[in-house]
């Protein structure tokens, strides 16, 4: 098991940026895979992007061009870039890593 804890949530204005953060109690060099998801008030939980060992990087359609995923070995660090933040960006952002673990999430509100 490991242990994920995102930060890095906020309130931004629509336009703005946010970098979330999600870092893992043991190394995440050899995980197959990670991702990070969200959940908006009411709607079903979404995967935003992932990083495989397999497959590379992926991106939900709605997001791509504006996030980028990417992973510090060294910091055994996820992170997730946001630019561009609409106000339908607005979830609880959560942390996955292969083998069914997850943080509590970190929450970001784009709002004028």
């Amino acid at each position: 098991q490991v242990q994920l804890v995102e930060s890095g949530g906020g309130l931004v204005q629509p336009g703005g940026s946010l970098r979330l953060s999600c870092v893992a109690s043991g190394s995440i060099a050899n995980l197959n895979v990670m991702a990070w998801y969200r959940q908006a008030p009411g709607k079903q939980r979404e995967l935003v992007a992932t990083i495989a060992r397999a497959s590379g990087i992926t991106y939900a359609h709605s997001v791509k061009g504006r996030f980028t995923i990417s992973k510090d070995n060294e910091q055994n660090t996820l992170y997730l870039q946001m630019n561009s933040l609409k106000l339908e960006d607005t979830a609880v952002y959560r942390c996955y890593a292969a083998g069914g673990n997850w943080g509590q999430g970190t929450e970001v509100t784009v709002s004028s």
